[in-house]
């Protein structure tokens, strides 16, 4: 019935033919020039992954690593873990950051703040109400902007001091492998020299970025759509009135309408029907939409009309 997320058409067939040698181009540095121009940043590098983006990123900071309580990517705290750097937590509002929730805190000089664009992939972050906090307080922003990179309003994946991604599936730039991390702060890359060294991707990875990005800001936009539409016609989401690229539903019976969901909302691979509390979402139960998983063919009008009614037809059952 749905189809999951996979490169389109012109990507796999680009990949195939650098792979097999038959086209000579520098793919990292037509891919550090499309990011350059989109991030509105002055230094890019291409890597293996987000989380080796999130890694260099981390490994440039001094001070303690600040990190929302729910909504965001759990590779945050695992790497800043490993890098011995100390963690402080925030309170959000269901992912959302509050830059009032800030001020109750204690963190040391040189900190940083990681988050995503879209909290939970649910909600967009008032992203440039945070950096204007942030820049007056010394603190560092860094922006997961996996599911933000190439926003038409240009309100996320721009304005923040690094700016980073996965590539990866089911990802906006969605090659399977890869990511990169862009700043104006030189000093960043220079400081993370080995990191960068261990983090190095290949030319075939780096041609598949470079060909989802000339389709990027049209990809975001469609999903944002079919997100929004399927929100207004589901009853109890939460952030309603925020753009996002999945649909969260409270309920106490979320682990038993999920199940019944994946039977019938089914797909050719993986699924678009998660289960929380979970850290990447919200920590209370509730069933996840992932919309950001369907492949943009699935994204008519047809498609999630099918979505809205089985989800409604669960909820009102129980």
């Amino acid at each position: 019935m749905f189809k999951f997320k996979t490169s389109s058409k012109e990507t796999s067939e680009i990949m195939s033919e650098v792979a097999k040698g038959n086209i000579k181009k520098d793919y990292e540095e037509s891919c550090i020039a499309k990011i350059r121009e989109l991030t509105s940043k002055e230094h890019a590098r291409i890597t293996s992954s987000g989380n080796n983006s999130i890694f260099i990123a981390l490994s440039a900071v001094d001070g303690d690593i600040i990190i929302p309580d729910q909504g965001g990517w759990h590779g945050f705290k695992q790497i800043a873990k490993f890098l011995d750097k100390n963690i402080v937590t925030l309170k959000t509002d269901l992912g959302l950051i509050n830059v009032d929730y800030l001020d109750e805190m204690d963190y040391s000089e040189n900190s940083a703040l990681i988050f995503t664009s879209f909290a939970g992939y649910a909600a967009e972050q008032d992203v440039r109400s945070i950096n204007r906090y942030c820049k007056n307080n010394d603190i560092l922003t860094i922006e997961d902007a996996s599911a933000g990179v190439g926003d038409k309003n240009q309100n996320l994946g721009r304005n923040s001091d690094i700016i980073l991604a996965s590539t990866g599936s089911p990802k906006i730039i969605n090659v399977g492998s890869g990511g990169f991390i862009a700043t104006n702060n030189e000093d960043i890359f220079k400081k993370t020299t080995l990191p960068q060294k261990l983090s190095k991707t290949t030319q075939i990875i780096c041609s598949g970025i470079d060909s989802e990005l000339d389709n990027v800001k049209d990809n975001l936009e469609a999903s944002l759509n079919a997100t929004e539409h399927v929100k207004k016609h589901i009853h109890h989401t939460i952030h309603l009135d925020k753009r996002g690229l999945n649909v969260i539903i409270p309920h106490d019976n979320a682990k038993s309408i999920c199940w019944d969901l994946k039977k019938t909302l089914t797909t050719d691979k993986s699924g678009f029907i998660t289960t929380c509390p979970n850290y990447n979402r919200i920590k209370q139960k509730a069933i996840c939409i992932e919309i950001k998983n369907l492949d943009y063919n699935c994204l008519e009008k047809e498609h999630l009309e099918i979505i809205i009614d089985t989800v409604n037809t669960q909820l009102q059952a129980l």
